[in-house]
């Protein structure tokens, strides 16, 4: 199967997952609900209130991390190299964290408050593994994943320390929030990150021809015409912005940047122009389905998202390390 026909089936994917995961869920919804988005009934509101908002949420966060993974992966050669790796997440937790035992509070363009903490975490954590990896030698890949791991760490460590002086209240909300949920997700959050993911997105897709040529060497790059470090900075502060807006409305969601595009890259090949729509349709379909489990599986109960998806992600670096392609993990 051709690239292109790649992209029109994940396309076809993402439309179904779309408009089949809002009717799915611990309480039925009749048809004509959707003739009434105004409507005040019970139905109405799940619909459209609740339900439809959520599952644009699950598919945006899903196209936005997946599609930066992408860029990541080609920007590095390597498929562990996602924003997720880099701390961005964590420091985007730790803003949380702190914003919920301080008891912040000021307003973010409609948005709850703890978006704005949570993403200036995930800047400052951009800017610090930036910084950090400069600092010896210049830029290389091995640096800047061994500052990534080790901001992680520090970031985990000190989130850790802010459960333990908070109170039972505040510690039971970061623990549900650390899990990666989107159970809080309404229609403020859908608006909040629908400009972001396609912003984010549609540069990226402008950058597909120098990503081509940075996975095949920042030589041949030069060789074009291609400036591959400043391409390269632009795009790593482009891809961990858009990690740090999905932790920051959602939570850290992990695994969906790492796992879909390898896997779109499989069938696609490493033609951007091709692998970043595919790895855009099909992150969103992957993290609307998971999603759609996570509420459904234990209903009336519903399992965090990032569950899901941490279940996958285990199974799929085994693949990576034992799998036929273990040999692409050598950075």
């Amino acid at each position: 199967m051709t690239p292109r026909r790649w992209v029109l089936l994940t396309a076809v994917g993402a439309v179904l997952s779309l408009g089949l995961a809002p009717w799915f869920g611990a309480q039925p919804i009749p048809w004509e609900a959707i003739r009434h988005p105004g409507g005040q009934g019970t139905a109405e509101i799940l619909l459209w209130q609740i339900r439809l908002p959520r599952v644009a949420t699950a598919f945006l966060a899903g196209a936005a991390l997946s599609v930066a993974g992408a860029a990541f992966q080609a920007l590095f050669r390597n498929p562990l190299a996602t924003p997720f790796t880099l701390g961005v997440s964590s420091a985007a937790s730790l803003g949380a964290a702190l914003h919920l035992r301080l008891g912040l509070a000021f307003p973010f363009f409609g948005l709850p408050d703890i978006c704005l903490t949570s993403f200036l975490g995930g800047l400052a954590a951009i800017l610090l593994v930036y910084g950090l990896t400069r600092l010896r030698g210049g830029f290389s890949t091995a640096r800047l994943l061994l500052a990534g791991v080790a901001v992680s760490f520090v970031c985990s460590s000190l989130i850790m320390v802010v459960h333990f002086t908070s109170d039972a209240y505040d510690s039971f909300r970061l623990v549900r929030r650390l899990m990666g949920s989107l159970s809080a997700s309404g229609p403020d959050t859908m608006w909040g990150l629908l400009p972001l993911a396609v912003a984010g997105a549609l540069f990226l897709a402008a950058q597909a021809w120098e990503l081509d040529l940075l996975a095949l060497g920042e030589e041949l790059a030069l060789s074009r015409g291609v400036d591959g470090r400043r391409v390269r900075h632009r795009l790593f502060f482009a891809t961990c912005l858009l990690e740090s807006a999905v932790a920051a409305l959602c939570g850290p969601i992990g695994f969906v940047g790492l796992m879909v595009p390898h896997l779109c890259r499989l069938r696609v090949g490493n033609v951007h122009r091709y692998l970043l729509p595919a790895s855009f349709l099909a992150g969103g379909t992957f993290l609307t389905v998971c999603d759609t489990v996570a509420r459904t599986l234990l209903a009336p109960a519903e399992l965090p998202v990032g569950v899901i998806t941490s279940l996958l992600g285990g199974p799929f670096f085994l693949w990576l390390l034992l799998g036929p392609r273990a040999h692409d993990l050598e950075v």
